[in-house]
């Protein structure tokens, strides 16, 4: 049985008050602060959730100031799903700025709770960030997104059942994805379209009948994470920009069975590609 200040805690484990993440996500911020020597006033501007195929952007963003293994800091653990690296980096921008950069994503179905899915963005506000830039790999239900397409998030649909808020905790999430910092990106590249994620709660694939209904809802997209984060995110006053990487049409649109080694293969395929877009990105963000 779990206690009130284990990290590894549900969110009922917790109580109605949830008295560990506040707490938890500053413990993390101090330790992310110590081990890259940086004072207690300075501020980290950006954060960034390396998801599915977009892990290369982590060398080439900027100088490394600390790399240190996710479960040597409060609240995160070793990544249990393939193609995760379970680090957490902070760099340095040409321009100065300071990048976090989490390759230790949880995600819902590891059955953690929702508090660890949300423990990123939380670390990431502790240490002042202004901006969160999510990363993901998906299914398309658009088949003129294929295998390699970068999408820009411009809504989402919470298909989980749950949520990181307590209580009388409500959050405007009119514009959950900023159209500001999606300006910003298509700066960058003006070839990017824009799309509706839906977050299942996994870890199963859709069905084709899921599928079905997640169009029928205005999705355009599925996948596993991001929007419990995104949630999270904005009720503490972060700006978020989303992202996906299609890694696989979606179930049922394709005739083609749907494997995690196809995901693997597809983000390996558009690594330098997605990651020099998303460096480029986190520059124009974090300068903005």
């Amino acid at each position: 049985m779990t206690s009130a200040t284990d990290p590894t805690a549900t969110t009922a484990d917790q109580g109605p008050d949830g008295p560990a993440w506040q707490d938890l996500a500053a413990r993390a911020a101090a330790t992310v602060r110590e081990r890259a020597g940086l004072p207690a006033d300075a501020a980290v501007d950006t954060a960034v959730v390396l998801g599915s195929g977009w892990g290369q952007a982590a060398d080439l963003l900027g100088e490394v100031v600390v790399d240190v293994a996710a479960a040597d800091v409060p609240g995160f653990r070793a990544s249990s799903v393939a193609g995760h690296h379970g680090r957490l980096r902070v760099v340095r921008t040409a321009s100065g700025r300071l990048v976090l950069l989490v390759a230790a994503r949880t995600h819902f179905y590891e059955g953690h709770g929702v508090d660890a899915v949300a423990h990123g963005v939380r670390t990431a506000a502790a240490l002042g960030c202004r901006h969160v830039v999510l990363t993901n790999g998906c299914g398309s239900l658009n088949a003129e997104w294929g295998p390699g397409t970068a999408v820009l998030l411009r809504d989402h649909l919470n298909l989980t059942g749950a949520t990181p808020l307590r209580g009388a905790t409500f959050v405007d999430l009119t514009d959950a994805y900023s159209p500001r910092l999606r300006d910003l990106a298509r700066e960058v590249d003006g070839s990017l379209p824009e799309g509706v994620y839906a977050q299942l709660h996994g870890p199963q694939y859709e069905t084709p009948a899921e599928v079905r209904m997640v169009g029928v809802l205005g999705g355009d997209l599925v996948g596993m994470s991001t929007a419990l984060e995104t949630i999270a995110a904005r009720a503490l006053g972060l700006e978020v920009l989303g992202l996906s990487l299609v890694t696989n049409l979606a179930a049922g649109t394709s005739g083609q069975a749907l494997d995690h080694q196809e995901v693997l293969d597809a983000g390996r395929e558009a690594a330098e590609r997605c990651g020099r877009l998303l460096a480029a990105v986190v520059d124009r963000v974090s300068a903005a």
